[in-house]
């Protein structure tokens, strides 16, 4: 599986942004997916995740009510829509899967497949 974010960019706060995660692979409608994200100096933390139908979401208190995980697996590409955004958002963000990936797998070191992240700047 190979993924590929994007949709990154600067914006100021209380702005929007859509990331999109595009992947190519057969097998990609049968996993969950998940964002991470990383900022300068930080370790990688998980953001959201969807289950393979998507039927199931999962966020990371931090965005809860601001950010929605969605998918189109006809498209084989996963979304997320980023509302209200505060400059602590700002970072790398990055979509990954991997066989072992249920909607609630926060860990990084449990995906397998990364994309190569997009940069969200949040200006105050």
């Amino acid at each position: 599986v190979q993924l590929q974010a994007s949709g990154g960019g600067l914006v100021q706060a209380g702005g929007s942004l859509r990331l999109s995660c595009a992947a190519s692979g057969r097998t990609f409608s049968s996993y969950a997916v998940g964002w991470f994200r990383q900022a300068p100096g930080k370790e990688r933390e998980f953001v959201a995740a969807i289950s393979w139908g998507g039927g199931s979401t999962y966020y990371a208190d931090s965005v809860k009510g601001r950010f929605t995980i969605s998918r189109d697996n006809a498209k084989n590409t996963v979304y997320l829509q980023m509302n209200s955004l505060k400059p602590e958002d700002t970072a790398v963000y990055y979509c990954a899967t991997g066989e072992r990936v249920v909607v609630v797998t926060t860990t990084p070191l449990q995906y397998d497949y990364w994309g190569q992240g997009t940069l969200v700047t949040v200006s105050s």
